[in-house]
């Protein structure tokens, strides 16, 4: 039987020793470059969960994990990212045209490692792996639509990270049921669950941007500030502003500079004046609180209580 802790040592002896070197070294880098690995693990213990045997569910937690660090290459350049888990972002330390290739090199191994799951749950393995990459296709369009528009409400961010973020976290559970032979009743109490705590997980990594600590974040603070992206955080503050503070908001998210020092101190500001930190953490609270709810509903072992403490870890990220 596969453990996570197998899982996490199959992805680290994943052979990237190929030619030519130039395509997936970078591969190499980026699977190496830590990383919780809570997709494969929510796949694994989803299985654990209804008795099924996780050997069947390895080859697609492996995949998931793969799509996974894909997504994360090809979104750094979109989003002229320097910093991925404290070490440069692979277009930065290549260049854009070596994250695209490598980046689409392991879609392919990750649609490889699937392939590997049984037979006779390849077919709705398929499904859900290919509903959960467009729809993933589908949040990185809102997200740079986004940028370019003036006005976005917060229920449209909502569907945006849902998509963007939180149905792989689902799909990787659902995924783990399916192949364990759960209902579907339980296959989707799962996926909600999932839903919940990817939404937290969105809203709590935009309070990380603003306020976080670079070293435990893994990423540059600001970042999203800098880029004008349309957070949950940035969307609050608009939503508690009066005229002049938020008019001031947009004024700086009009801006595109290549020295972005002024304007991150200057919005964090406003957000600090605002107390929209508090309203937010609230928001991460509440998805979380109906995460457990749904949890509760679902077969109570020592695999649903790990599924817990991890939601629990994921929310508890240190600022």
């Amino acid at each position: 039987m596969a453990t996570t802790m197998d899982i996490q040592d199959r992805i680290a002896k994943l052979n990237w020793e190929r030619q030519p070197q130039g395509l997936y070294e970078p591969i190499a880098y980026t699977m190496a470059s830590g990383g919780k690995r809570v997709r494969p693990q929510l796949a694994i213990l989803a299985c654990e969960m209804f008795g099924g045997n996780t050997e069947e569910v390895a080859p697609a937690a492996i995949a998931l994990e793969i799509f996974h660090n894909f997504t994360l290459l090809h979104d750094d350049v979109m989003d002229k990212a320097d910093v991925r888990r404290g070490r440069p972002t692979v277009h930065v330390k290549w260049n854009d045209n070596t994250a695209i290739l490598s980046g689409d090199q392991m879609l392919i191994e990750a649609y490889k490692q699937l392939s590997s799951v049984p037979a006779s749950k390849l077919p709705k393995a398929l499904q859900l792996f290919n509903q959960m990459a467009t729809e993933i296709c589908e949040g990185q369009q809102y997200d740079v639509d986004f940028e370019a528009q003036d006005h976005v409400e917060i229920a449209d961010y909502l569907m945006m990270i849902r998509l963007k973020t939180a149905v792989l976290l689902a799909t990787a559970l659902k995924m783990g049921a399916y192949i364990a032979n759960a209902d579907e009743k339980a296959q989707e109490a799962l996926y909600q669950f999932g839903i919940n705590i990817g939404l937290a997980f969105q809203i709590q990594d935009d309070i990380l941007d603003v306020w976080g600590d670079p070293a435990t974040f893994g990423k540059a603070v600001g970042g999203d500030i800098s880029c004008n992206k349309k957070t949950f955080v940035y969307l609050t503050a608009l939503q508690k502003a009066n005229g002049e503070c938020a008019q001031e908001l947009h004024m700086w998210y009009s801006q595109v500079n290549e020295d972005n020092t002024a304007k991150i101190a200057a919005v964090k500001g406003i957000f600090e004046q605002l107390d929209v930190r508090s309203a937010c953490e609230k928001q991460v609270d509440e998805y979380t609180t109906h995460a457990m709810e749904l949890l509760a509903t679902l077969p109570q072992n020592a695999a649903t209580e790990q599924l817990r403490q991890l939601a629990m870890k994921l929310h508890n990220r240190k600022l």
